[in-house]
């Protein structure tokens, strides 16, 4: 396990506090334009997950998937980023919007989450049997991160990836949501909450114009979504409910990466900053829990997926370069 960075981080001048480099992205950092083509892979459960394809179509090139975070999708800024740094490399990239993030509310009442790793692994399975000789890897950030770690721990030595990048994990996912609740991180976790009630209200809409009543009541037995200020509130009333948890406690103790860490087998690089303004620095993981094959660079700056350096007139991206870099000398490319 390495705690040194390859590439040292310095944050651009004029966006050294974290949360400036949180809001960075998604605030001010201008559109990237690239060209999808979407799949809609069906699961088990006959619900759907749709996937954003860019790239070379060439059945041997490095494919990477990309995970986004919460209430992210194929269109955040992260994403677009990498997969359009990714094209550049001649490398293929799919974007995963996890249930009812493309633009159109799933089909069951139950929701994506931080533990969903179910899904990604029908993902994987779908992705080796369309290209089964492209060297697989994945890059989950925030909630994908996290997903991917859970995964990578479960699945051990069977994960199917070459090797997989990790960034701004919430790896205790009770503490994550304790430290969202403190000072200025009060004003994302209002942020989440207002766009996972409406993710529940586009659902529920869904449900009254297709006359789906056994999904309608389902999502009327959790209650008026009222008073849901915390994660707490939301998790306990209901993502434990929707998604087969006992309560909020359950559902952050089995879906917490932290957990899984030691049982991973694959190349993995994990990128976390020390100012991460929804981890405290007690969440993060003791280098006895990393498996040998795990790397964690941590930084002392860079906030929640921020890590933009340069300057304010030319802004530059470190996770789209040494996210890509790395990946290719785990490729021997």
């Amino acid at each position: 396990m390495s705690t040194s960075p390859v590439l040292p981080f310095s944050p651009a001048t004029g966006l050294r506090n974290p949360h400036l480099q949180t809001l960075w992205g998604p605030l001010w950092r201008k559109s990237t334009a690239l060209e999808h083509q979407r799949e809609r892979v069906w699961l088990s459960d006959g619900d759907f997950l749709d996937l954003d394809w860019s790239g070379p179509h060439d059945n041997t090139a490095p494919l990477v998937l990309v995970l986004h975070g919460l209430t992210g999708s194929s269109s955040s800024h992260y994403v677009l980023g990498l997969q359009h740094v990714l094209n550049a490399r001649g490398w293929a990239s799919v974007a995963v919007n996890w249930r009812g993030c493309s633009g159109e509310p799933n089909l069951l009442p139950r929701s994506y989450h931080s533990g969903a790793s179910e899904d990604l692994a029908e993902v994987i399975a779908h992705l080796r049997a369309q290209r089964p000789s492209a060297p697989l890897y994945a890059v989950g950030y925030s909630l994908g991160g996290n997903v991917l770690l859970k995964y990578l721990g479960e699945t051990g030595s069977a994960s199917q990836l070459q090797a997989a990048v990790a960034v701004s994990v919430p790896f205790r996912l009770d503490q994550c949501a304790d430290r969202i609740g403190l000072g200025f991180s009060r004003v994302y976790q209002a942020h989440f909450i207002r766009e996972m009630i409406t993710y529940l209200k586009n659902k529920e809409r869904h449900f009254q114009h297709h006359g789906q009543h056994e999904s309608l009541e389902t999502l009327a037995r959790l209650g008026p979504l009222t008073n849901l200020r915390t994660f707490w509130d939301f998790d306990g009333r209901v993502t434990a409910p929707l998604n087969g948890f006992d309560d909020a406690n359950d559902y952050y103790k089995r879906s917490s990466s932290r957990y899984y860490l030691g049982e991973n087998r694959t190349p993995t690089l994990i990128i976390q900053s020390r100012d991460d303004p929804f981890v405290f620095s007690h969440s993060l993981p003791e280098a006895c829990e990393l498996a040998t094959s795990t790397h964690l660079e941590l930084h002392a700056h860079g906030g929640h997926v921020g890590f933009i350096d340069g300057s304010l007139r030319q802004p530059g991206y470190y996770l789209e370069r040494r996210i890509p870099e790395w990946l290719a000398q785990q490729a021997g490319r």
